[in-house]
């Protein structure tokens, strides 16, 4: 299924030197287009599901979103009623305002159903018509996605705060990997994550699209009369949201005048984030071809761009590692959502590279049957030091650092305690090492 019904033959594509250095170039005036560069704040994370009917064109169209507590318009405030003292969460001034602004909606449109669902988390199935009467927060997420993950806290809190009072969270995971379809990878990220509240499987995008939805991670908040009443693409916005929670909740006759608004500490991002193309925070990197169709190219190897989907490929390191790019050495399988290493190794000879701006590089592996497997991460040729690696590297009794592959999810490499500008490589003996995604932040603390 991965191979046959998603991809589209080329023929006649070759790439160049000159042709690569443009296509980065594109993601330059992408930026400028966007309004800031791609490191400025974490996207959320655009879907392949409609990318299929365009994939002769470009596959992985993103939607830039700042990632703001702050709206930049007066917002009705339900609440207004109660006590004078009740704490309120304060912006913070390191983050630029939302651009565009969360959507707030009077009348809104009816609330579509749930459709399509193949698998049902700590609920059994029901409808949104069974919710009337309840404030519904339809949040689209998938497990691997590290924008998702980085809301997660905040959906906790606002379960555990208002779910008594009759807020109803319903989390739709609709997979950006076919990995991610299997529902017990599904049930095992839940736990992981200590999610309490129902989360269904829209494992073909039925419900994605009911909404209309674009991206990871989208929040969609349904009133007691089964209205959409505000929705909010990407991460942030986290003081107005539970804001428009707590107005909703009011209109259903819950008194919520004595929970204090926020309570989840949101760390500071470093402002060297947002510098220019060279400096600023890497972006999200896709190792697969399917994403690397296009205009804004993920892998720096020229020879990735003519090899054939499904063949092993001898690749050369070029060196001279650019920001915004992962690069291949040795043999590797080039697949429609990721790359495989190609063949048993001894000495660790194949790795995959990347110069990389920020404080935390996330990498999403798959693991299928078998015996779990190491991956041996560096940072400028040298083993992670204690301090630096993240929550999944150990160290060895000669001090080499690694993590272990163990089940198919998001592994955290790296964790450094300040803004850096480093080299990262990852290899790995296993013919199984299968990679699809890097992910970055600069926060002070988290993924």
């Amino acid at each position: 299924m991965r191979t046959s019904s998603v991809y589209r033959a080329r023929t006649g594509r070759t790439a160049s030197a000159a042709t690569l250095i443009a296509l980065l170039a594109a993601v330059v005036l992408l930026a400028a287009a966007c309004g800031g560069d791609p490191a400025t704040t974490p996207a959320p994370t655009a879907t392949p599901a409609e990318q299929q009917q365009q994939a002769a064109t470009d596959p992985a169209p993103t939607t830039e979103q700042t990632d703001s507590d702050t709206p930049t318009s007066e917002v009705p405030d339900a609440t207004a009623q109660e006590p004078a003292t009740e704490p309120e969460a304060t912006q913070d001034p390191s983050q630029p305002s939302p651009t565009p602004e969360p959507r707030a909606v009077a009348d809104g449109p009816t609330a579509p159903q749930l459709a399509g669902i193949t698998g049902w988390i700590n609920t059994e199935p029901f409808n949104l018509d069974e919710l009337r009467g309840q404030v519904v927060l339809i949040d689209f997420w998938t497990y691997t996605c590290v924008n998702c993950i980085r809301t997660l806290p905040f959906l906790k809190e606002w379960h555990d705060k208002y779910a008594d009072l009759g807020l109803v969270i319903v989390g739709v995971h609709s997979p950006e990997f076919e990995f991610e379809k299997v529902m017990e990878n599904v049930e095992a990220a839940a736990v992981d994550y200590g999610l309490k509240y129902p989360i269904v499987q829209d494992n073909d995008f039925q419900t994605w699209r009911a909404y209309n939805n674009r991206a990871w991670p989208a929040k969609y908040l349904i009133d007691r009369d089964g209205i959409v009443r505000y929705s909010h693409i990407g991460e942030g916005a986290y003081t107005e949201t539970e804001k428009r929670i707590r107005e909703l909740l009011v209109e259903t006759g819950a008194k919520v005048y004595n929970i204090p608004v926020g309570g989840v500490v949101r760390p500071d991002r470093d402002p060297k984030a947002t510098g220019g193309i060279e400096t600023g925070q890497t972006r999200e990197l896709y190792a697969g071809e399917y994403r690397n169709r296009g205009t804004t190219p993920y892998v720096g190897n020229i020879e990735y761009y003519s090899a054939d989907v499904g063949a092993p490929f001898l690749y050369q390191d070029p060196g001279d590692h650019r920001n915004h790019l992962l690069y291949l050495h040795g043999l590797w399988t080039k697949e429609l959502e990721n790359v495989t290493h190609a063949r048993t190794t001894e000495n660790l000879e194949d790795y995959i590279g990347l110069r990389f701006n920020g404080t935390t590089v996330n990498v999403v592996i798959n693991f299928e049957d078998g015996e779990p497997f190491k991956v041996v991460a560096t940072l400028d040729d040298q083993p992670i030091p204690e301090g630096y690696g993240g929550a999944d590297i150990m160290h060895d009794e000669n001090g080499m650092s690694y993590f272990l592959v163990d089940e198919p999810r998001m592994y955290r490499v790296v964790e450094l305690p300040e803004y850096n500008g480093l080299e990262l490589k990852l290899s790995s003996n296993s013919e199984d090492f299968s990679v699809f995604a890097f992910t970055f932040g600069s926060y002070v603390e988290g993924p």
